[in-house]
């Protein structure tokens, strides 16, 4: 593919026009960075190399891709970075209740890789025709190995936090981040600038922007003192084997024992290091139609998610998110958020996924029914010992007996 020369004299006109077609496609922020080496990979490749990884082999496996953007597009010379809010606020009486799952507020709308991705076709479509390219250029919304959130700070979209998000001195974190690559060379945007600081301060980073705003995190550590596994093994530094988000949406395994009480009743991903985030507090609400919050999707009684079928499942998350971890992945989560709150209502319900339901799900109703108050689920997992079991839920079945009476 050429790349299309916009004159020099252009530059600084045609970005502008650009920048106004994404925020008329409905994004509310808008960068743009020259295209180089990556400039975060060699800390993101001791990031794989610790392990913090999990079972997400693919991190490992396109770590080289991310060391530099030209390898998915040879001839980009841009990265332009959009950013889409989803804030989402829910009420404070639903999600205190421990009858209820919890769903991350991302996924509480429409999906919002097809959303992006289709805007970010149609954006890519506008430049080039304004330029004469015949080829593509080069879209993702989680879909490529790009290191988004180093280039959105690249783009001068945010600064990276404590809680490794990509924090927007308006926006906050509680936004969408998608980009394209294309081979024109536009007006790029400044980073924002790390202010020197003198001892013994020299540990709290300041990022300055080109309007003049200030982005830190100073002294505050809310996020790390709030992760209800202590998921963050320092700032700016997750062990995602530990995170909550980890665990619901990316694990496709057992959920560890040890991990479980501390997952409360988050079913899909976790919000916590967001909630508490001070630069959270006055993000505007989402206002895009698509991502408005389901009804059926904020904080659902965890009694009727234990009754849905596979095809229940597929039919009320149609079009979200929340598909990701499958069926099974998906029980397996309310399961240990029935065990989190224990009430002796849920006992038929997990009763039944004990007897009916696949291994993964089965040997999580065991742990739940180990936790019903009173000890009232314990006679079943008796029970369920005197009979032909698969050997994995016979010893889930042996390890919930084991568990300390609630």
């Amino acid at each position: 593919m050429s790349a299309p020369c916009i004159p020099p004299s252009q530059l600084a006109q045609h970005t502008h026009w650009l920048k106004a077609q994404a925020r008329e496609l409905g994004f509310e922020l808008v960068g743009i960075a020259p295209v180089a080496p990556s400039p975060d990979h060699a800390r993101y490749q001791r990031w794989i190399e610790a392990g913090y990884g999990g079972e997400m082999a693919y991190l490992a496996r396109h770590s080289p891709l991310k060391a530099d953007p030209r390898q998915l597009l040879a001839t980009a010379q841009s990265m332009i970075l959009v950013g889409l809010n989803y804030t989402s606020p829910v009420a404070a009486d639903l999600r205190q209740d421990p009858s209820r799952g919890q769903i991350a507020g991302y996924a509480l709308g429409q999906d919002y890789h097809q959303l992006m991705r289709k805007a970010l076709i149609r954006l890519d479509q506008q430049v080039a025709a304004s330029t004469g390219r015949l080829g593509r250029g080069r879209v993702f919304v989680d879909s490529a190995p790009v290191l988004e959130r180093s280039w959105g700070q690249q783009a001068g979209l945010g600064f990276i936090g404590k809680n490794t998000c990509l924090i927007h001195p308006r926006l906050g974190s509680t936004f969408f981040l998608g980009g394209l690559l294309v081979p024109e060379r536009l007006a790029y945007d400044p980073p924002p600038r790390l202010l020197a600081a003198a001892p013994p301060k020299t540990a709290l980073r300041r990022w300055q922007f080109s309007n003049g705003h200030i982005g830190t995190c100073g002294r505050c550590r809310r996020c790390l003192d709030a992760c209800p596994t202590g998921a963050f093994v320092a700032p700016h530094q997750l062990d995602a084997r530990t995170c909550i988000s980890y665990l619901t949406i990316e694990l496709k395994g057992e959920i560890p024992l040890a991990l479980r009480p501390a997952m409360g009743n988050w079913v899909f991903g976790c919000d916590v290091c967001q909630q508490v985030c001070p630069w959270n507090r006055r993000s505007p609400t989402a206002s895009h139609p698509r991502l408005q919050p389901r009804p059926d999707r904020i904080a659902p009684h965890l009694s009727e998610h234990l009754a849905l079928s596979e095809a229940d499942f597929a039919q009320r998350f149609q079009g979200s998110a929340v598909r990701r971890p499958g069926w099974q992945g998906y029980l397996r989560n309310v399961c240990v958020a029935a065990g989190n709150w224990g009430d002796a209502s849920l006992l038929p319900a997990l009763t039944q996924h004990l007897y009916d339901s696949p291994v993964l799900v089965a040997s999580h109703a065991a742990w739940a029914l180990a936790r019903l108050r009173t000890g009232v689920g314990r006679p079943t997992l008796e029970t369920a010992l005197t009979r032909e079991l698969p050997r994995t839920l016979h010893q889930a079945v042996t390890q919930a007996l084991a568990l300390p009476p609630i």
